[in-house]
């Protein structure tokens, strides 16, 4: 049975508040949560980007829901031998309800060290030697490894869960996708492509859980709710590679100014049927679970309407 989670936006709100719609995401009946782990947002109107490890602790003490991360990179900017550390200490905070999504990345977040943005296909390789390096920690083990792109001395992780966190992989292309079902415990994607379901399935993914994403806006009037998306999330409409690729915010900044407010697709407005509806694309495309994120500051009127007129609604599909 699919399973509707609720979206936490690190970009859009602090770290307080994304703690208190945690909270209000359990009442309402959502069955678990997305996290995503951003340095910067994607616009300066989004304003923010807490450090997700430090939230997803207050989290852990503040509800019972299981959390994803939607997406960790762990490549370049933090690496995989600290970020296995991170994910045992969330999957013993949340009581073994931590599951760790990592995917490949965006120069957005990547670049601040001074590394160089690697091409897609290296990132696809580092992202496979990250994984490697954070499944040999979470053995417990004493670990030395000298791979291509990651070395680590005797290290060992002491603050272990009885289970390791199970590794959820994001892909978009093909070669993302394959190594997903190769290597990882489940996938994520934001796209309602049935294709992507499918091809992880057949090339290795099986039964492995499927996990989505997508953002939405209630607001009493439509107009207005598209009016706000398009102020706070039009990089959401940017087509090919430009989000894997520019490195600030004034980029996205510059180029989501060609994006008109007919050209927002997220579900708006106070018509439960528009939610469900656009929620039904990611059913039909055979996800586990859905996470949808309120845009915009009305998260308790959110939550309300999901709670009397989304939630019934999209169970019952």
């Amino acid at each position: 049975m699919t399973r509707f989670g609720y979206f936490l936006s690190s970009e859009e709100h602090p770290p307080n508040a994304l703690v208190e719609q945690a909270v209000m995401a359990e009442r309402a009946g959502f069955d678990c949560l997305w996290i995503s782990d951003h340095y910067h947002p994607w616009l300066e109107a989004q304003g923010e980007s807490g450090f997700v490890w430090a939230v997803i602790g207050a989290i852990a003490q503040a509800c019972d829901l299981p959390v994803t991360t939607a997406v960790t990179c762990p490549t370049v900017r933090i690496h995989p031998a600290v970020l296995a550390q991170a994910a045992a200490t969330a999957q013993i905070l949340t009581g073994g309800r931590f599951r760790f999504g990592i995917g490949s990345g965006e120069a957005l977040n990547e670049h601040i060290l001074g590394d160089t943005w690697p091409s897609a296909d290296v990132r696809l390789e580092m992202l496979e030697e990250a994984v490697e390096v954070i499944r040999e920690l979470f053995t417990g083990r004493q670990v030395s490894h000298r791979g291509r792109h990651y070395t680590v001395e005797t290290a060992r992780l002491y603050s272990l869960p009885n289970t390791p966190p199970p590794l959820y992989i994001s892909g978009f292309g093909p070669k993302a996708i394959d190594l997903a079902a190769r290597i990882g415990d489940g996938f994520i994607s934001i796209q309602p492509n049935k294709e992507h379901v499918t091809r992880f399935r057949e090339k290795g993914g099986g039964t492995k859980p499927t996990q989505a994403g997508l953002k939405a806006c209630w607001g009493p009037d439509e107009q207005e709710a598209r009016k706000l998306v398009h102020r706070l999330w039009p990089n959401d409409a940017l087509p090919g590679q430009a989000a894997q690729l520019l490195p600030l915010p004034a980029h996205f900044e510059e180029l989501t100014s060609l994006i008109d407010v007919d050209d927002i697709t997220h579900p708006c407005g106070p018509d439960p049927e528009v939610h469900v509806q656009a929620i039904k694309q990611y059913v039909d495309a055979g996800y586990d679970e859905i996470h949808i994120s309120q845009v915009g500051p009305d998260q308790k009127g959110f939550f309300d309407f999901y709670e009397r007129e989304v939630l019934p609604r999209v169970r019952a599909l």
